[in-house]
């Protein structure tokens, strides 16, 4: 007789860079509860409550609920918490030391995040997906983020998939992330994918700043196109730009000669949509 296919996912949550409360974990809990069933299991990470200054827990301890979580085979995704600096901080051997289980799993997050779906993107991990994270049921219309979540992590539902996502290869990122982190040996492969941006809470020069930094730079030559999703909380200048998140964006797609595609929708918000991270097929 067959045995059954297992049907509870296991979801372990982790605090890369700043904690949450246990309050907010209770609160997500209960949602999965009521949205889910015994569909799925949350784990939160005794790391995830930990206080360290910034961050949740020391780099070391970061680090080793990442690995902790990554490596376990009976976790089938591993879903980031929290965005806030920290990502980059984790220590390399919490990479190096992935195992095959930790390829086998989704890794589900976005924001500073974004720094862990590059890397394992590098990589070669298959199953990164940019998405709504448990800080967003803070937001206005966030327990609708965190089902959305839900029924891509548990039900495998693509009706929360950003629309250009669904038929297209694409990666998602925030774009001062971006910036930060393209230099590095570990930046993905853009070839053949459209790159998704957003960005919070950044004066128009700094996104204009970004923006030439990610789009100039080499690893993007290859790149399918760029699209714009969502910049919010734009601090006002004591002058202005000049051009506004979109304007900026054309003109360095322009310079830069990639092709620029239009708006996603993403962003740090309650209506940011899933994007999982795909390759082009190889010929």
């Amino acid at each position: 007789m067959a045995s059954m296919a297992k049907t509870t996912k296991n979801i372990a949550l982790i605090c890369p860079g700043g904690r949450i409360s246990e309050d907010l974990a209770t609160n997500l809990g209960e949602i999965a509860a009521d949205h889910c069933g015994d569909r799925a299991a949350l784990f939160f990470h005794p790391q995830c409550f930990e206080d360290a200054g910034h961050f949740a827990g020391s780099d070391a301890a970061r680090s080793a609920a990442f690995l902790e979580v990554a490596n376990n085979p009976d976790i089938d995704a591993v879903w980031f918490a929290r965005g806030g600096y920290g990502a980059v901080r984790l220590f390399d051997d919490s990479f190096a030391n992935l195992n095959a289980a930790a390829r086998d799993k989704v890794f589900f997050g976005y924001s500073d995040a974004g720094v862990i779906l590059a890397r394992l993107d590098a990589m070669g991990f298959e199953k990164l997906v940019h998405g709504p994270i448990a800080i967003d049921l803070t937001r206005k219309g966030g327990a609708a983020a965190i089902r959305r979540a839900l029924d891509y992590l548990v039900f495998d539902k693509r009706g929360g998939v950003e629309p250009t996502a669904e038929k297209h290869p694409c990666v998602a990122f925030n774009l001062t992330v971006l910036a930060h982190i393209i230099g590095m040996d570990w930046a993905p492969d853009f070839a053949g994918r459209i790159v998704m941006l957003e960005d919070l809470g950044e004066y128009l020069y700094r996104s204009d700043r970004a923006m030439a930094a990610v789009l100039l730079n080499e690893k993007m030559r290859r790149a399918a196109g760029v699209m714009l999703g969502r910049v919010s909380d734009i601090p006002e200048n004591d002058r202005p730009f000049g051009a506004d998140a979109e304007e900026i964006a054309q003109y360095w797609c322009k310079r830069a000669d990639i092709p620029y595609l239009g708006r996603a929708d993403i962003g740090h918000d309650a209506d940011n949509k899933i994007v999982p991270f795909r390759r082009p097929q190889r010929s």
